[in-house]
């Protein structure tokens, strides 16, 4: 009885070669997608959040580190929803002990949201290890191998952001269509 893992991609018990088909390539960038899912999802529940709430975590993380202070207005700017949903997704992340509203350094009207030291710990705590072993695979790489990985992914961005794109203009034009029509009467 022969069993599967004497073959490889080919189907034959020959050895395959180094290079990786059209589809091969797909098929990885599939099973990259799935694993990331993966792993968000491990990651959100592990910190009881939502992935609204763990993108702006991350987010009030990323502009700490830059340091740059973040208002409510820029998550909901960031996330693309409304200031009173900012408001609730703000309430949630400080009672889970994530982030905290203080004063504008310079503005009394204003407010600011800051991380807690706690919550940039857990996400270090949390994702570290897998971050180290991304990077030290990115390090491994030529200089010319990292140039061809980013462009293959720079032209996948942007396929699927122009997909996106089209998406937007076809129910647009719908939208126009149907406006345009007259009504049933």
């Amino acid at each position: 009885m022969e069993r599967s893992e004497e073959f490889g991609r080919s189907g034959y018990w020959y050895p395959d070669s180094d290079s990786a088909s059209t589809v091969d390539v797909l098929n990885m960038l599939r099973r990259y997608r799935s694993a990331e899912t993966a792993m968000r999802a491990r990651t959100r529940a592990s910190m009881g959040m939502n992935e609204t709430d763990l993108v702006a975590l991350r987010f009030l993380l990323r502009e700490q580190r830059a340091g740059r202070i973040v208002r409510p207005i820029d998550i909901a700017r960031m996330l693309d929803i409304s200031t009173a949903s900012t408001t609730t997704l703000i309430d949630r992340l400080e009672k889970g002990g994530h982030a905290k509203r203080e004063p504008h350094p310079t503005d009394r009207r204003a407010g600011v949201v800051v991380p807690t030291v706690s919550s940039d710990d857990e996400v270090r705590e949390t994702l570290g290890a897998m971050h180290r072993r991304m990077l030290s695979l990115v390090d491994e790489m030529s200089d010319r191998e990292r140039g061809i990985v980013t462009r293959f992914l720079a032209g996948m961005t942007s396929a699927i952001e122009e997909a996106s794109d089209l998406d937007q203009e076809l129910r647009d034009v719908i939208r126009s269509h149907e406006e345009s029509e007259p009504s049933g009467e």
